[in-house]
């Protein structure tokens, strides 16, 4: 199936209950960077929480390439932000610092495989249990971006040490794959209707400025989130691709 048409098919997938969703327990979320758990899954993690449920969030990547010329925010100040940021974002969805497991892998080169990639998925493993999570979150496999293709390669890792957690991938940018790119069988999962806590989610995703604003103002290659990208993720549904065992 085209990337094109398993996006659109994913609009079409039914939509669900939390419970239905995850079941009566708790939920990890993994992000490749900094953000992703606002962008794809902010709704989701509002929803959790209000409903009582543990959650806990894995930031895979120390976010560190969003903008490397910048003299005001070499590596290290860069990485403190970023991870400052997505404390503050937590916050907002209802997570406290305590929830947040940072791996500090290097941007963009986040490995699928070896030892590295094996002791990102015992932490996962382990996040999921602490939280005694009925189902795990990551990014989409076929997300062009390498980090995010990685990400669902270490949950891929993690599944054989979490029995009985369902695995969900979430798109982020697979909107910006090309026309034509194949990406395999229609998609099967679930929707879910997070209009409740929209506004809840834009103030996460706006939490991000270094990600959203020019506060990085001295690196005019750096990456910024376009507004539209925000919207199409910001919008009523949360879609969540099911990856059988």
């Amino acid at each position: 199936m085209r990337a094109d048409a398993f996006l659109a098919a994913t609009d079409a997938l039914p939509v669900a209950s939390l419970d239905t969703l995850v079941g009566g327990s708790g939920l990890v979320v993994v992000a490749p960077h900094p953000d992703d758990e606002s962008l794809g899954c902010g709704g989701l993690i509002a929803a959790a929480r209000a409903d009582g449920r543990r959650v806990h969030l894995v930031v895979i990547s120390d976010g560190c390439g969003s903008h490397t010329h910048s003299r005001l925010y070499p590596p290290e100040a860069l990485r403190a932000l970023r991870e400052a940021e997505t404390v503050r974002a937590a916050a907002i969805l209802g997570l406290g610092a305590e929830d947040v497991t940072f791996l500090r892998l290097p941007d963009a080169h986040v490995p699928s495989d070896g030892p590295v990639a094996e002791a990102a998925a015992a932490a996962v493993a382990q996040a999921a249990a602490a939280c005694g999570a009925g189902a795990a979150f990551v990014t989409w496999r076929n997300d062009p971006h390498c980090d995010h293709r990685a990400a669902a390669a270490i949950v891929a890792l993690a599944r054989p040490r979490m029995p009985g957690v369902r695995v969900y991938e979430y798109p982020v940018w697979g909107w910006t794959l090309p026309l034509g790119t194949e990406v395999g069988a229609a998609p099967e999962g679930l929707r879910l209707d997070v209009t409740a806590y929209r506004e809840t989610k834009a103030r996460a995703v706006a939490a991000h400025e270094s990600q959203t604003t020019d506060l990085i103002s001295d690196d005019p290659q750096g990456f910024r989130l376009e507004p539209d990208m925000i919207a199409r993720l910001c919008g009523p549904y949360e879609r969540f691709v099911a990856i059988p065992a």
